[in-house]
């Protein structure tokens, strides 16, 4: 690839996190009809009939294809009612898991070659459990070989760093939670009309999360030298902090953690001294008032504090030292847009730190070996 595949842009990890608002609206893309309150997922051909025998779903994945998923297991358990495990595959393939034909499986691989995720897919398989598969590459291995498969549309993904992948099965995850939400009849038409108008709009609120860049650049140079940072959040925020500590390790080589804000009062709050640096992710409306409990404890203990908040949230910018603002979406839906400023963090840090953005140390885009 030469300097002009990047369109003006320093490095393709940045082109790919502007790119997200038009990977969302490829992903959605005649799967998403005008005017009619169905999704078309034409290569998804189950049937009510086909989930009544479904006792437990499994998502199988690695990296961040494995935060997707962790976001996919709260939206599927809430809105379709069906028990969700989400499993590293390269844990999954060396054990004995407990999956037989009443199984479904979700298998979720960037390039659909991930050898962990394709192993622990076929072992599923061996037992006798349906595969479903989200991948970015028509005719690889994984979707190949499973029951059914949803294309994320995101594109040729050049910097090894994920951004655009991710965003990608997160929307793809929406749509399937939904499609399932309805076979099953767990969703009312009115909520189940709400979040298709919400998913609709997910392009225009990803390309305004985009106009924090210059506030992300400027924050990242200043804390470039920092080698610690935590990242807190509960339910869906949880596992949208842990795509963000991965996305700074992979990029900037600092040592970050993400845990859950209520865990973290179970021993980790030792680690809060004067200027730590916190993301504090609080997005979520039903889980407000417990957050910013979460977030008074870590200030009164010296921490700096970045939050992530909805548009409106008054109090959490009370508390924290800065805050940057999400549009307003249903709360299932805030990590597509959420995502953007801890990606342009990662990015301006290591940009910042003299780092090859594109190509991090001792990493490969996709692990095809065991």
């Amino acid at each position: 690839m030469n300097k002009a595949d990047k369109r003006g842009y320093p490095h393709y990890m940045l082109k790919e996190i502007y790119e997200q608002p038009e990977v969302i609206e490829n992903t959605l893309k005649d799967r998403l009809i005008p005017g009619s309150e169905d999704i078309n997922l034409s290569d998804i051909k189950l049937t009510q009939s086909d989930l009544d025998g479904v006792h437990r779903m499994v998502v199988v994945a690695c990296g961040t294809s494995y935060h997707a998923g962790l976001a996919g297991k709260y939206l599927i358990e809430k809105f379709a009612g069906i028990p969700v495990e989400v499993e590293i595959a390269s844990e999954f393939r060396y054990r004995d898991p407990a999956v037989d034909k009443n199984s479904l499986i979700i298998a979720i691989s960037q390039s659909g070659e991930t050898a962990d995720t394709l192993d622990a897919m076929r072992k599923a398989k061996q037992k006798g459990a349906r595969i479903i598969a989200i991948s970015n590459v028509a005719g690889s291995t994984i979707p190949r070989e499973a029951d059914h498969s949803l294309y994320t549309c995101a594109g040729p993904e050049i910097s090894i760093a994920s951004t655009k992948a991710y965003t990608s099965q997160l929307i793809a995850l929406y749509l399937l939670t939904l499609k399932l939400a309805q076979l099953k009849g767990g969703i009312d038409r009115e909520t189940y009309r709400q979040r298709l108008e919400a998913l609709s709009s997910l392009p225009e609120k990803a390309r305004k999360m985009l106009d924090c860049s210059g506030e992300m650049k400027e924050l990242a140079g200043r804390h470039k030298d920092m080698e610690k940072i935590i990242y807190l959040g509960r339910g869906l925020d949880y596992a949208l902090a842990l795509e963000g500590s991965l996305k700074l390790k992979e990029t900037c080589y600092i040592h970050s953690a993400a845990y859950p804000a209520g865990e973290f009062r179970h021993g980790p709050m030792a680690l809060v001294e004067e200027g730590l640096f916190v993301f504090f992710l609080a997005t979520q409306d039903a889980l407000l008032d417990k957050s910013l409990a979460n977030l008074r404890e870590i200030k009164d203990r010296g921490a700096y504090v970045v939050a992530l908040a909805k548009e409106g949230s008054r109090e959490v910018g009370e508390v924290a030292d800065r805050v940057i603002y999400v549009p307003e979406v249903p709360d299932e839906f805030t990590s597509a847009p959420a995502v953007i400023p801890l990606q342009l963090f990662a990015y301006y840090m290591a940009a910042a730190r003299g780092h090859d953005v594109d190509k991090p140390r001792s990493l490969v885009k996709s692990v095809t070996d065991s």
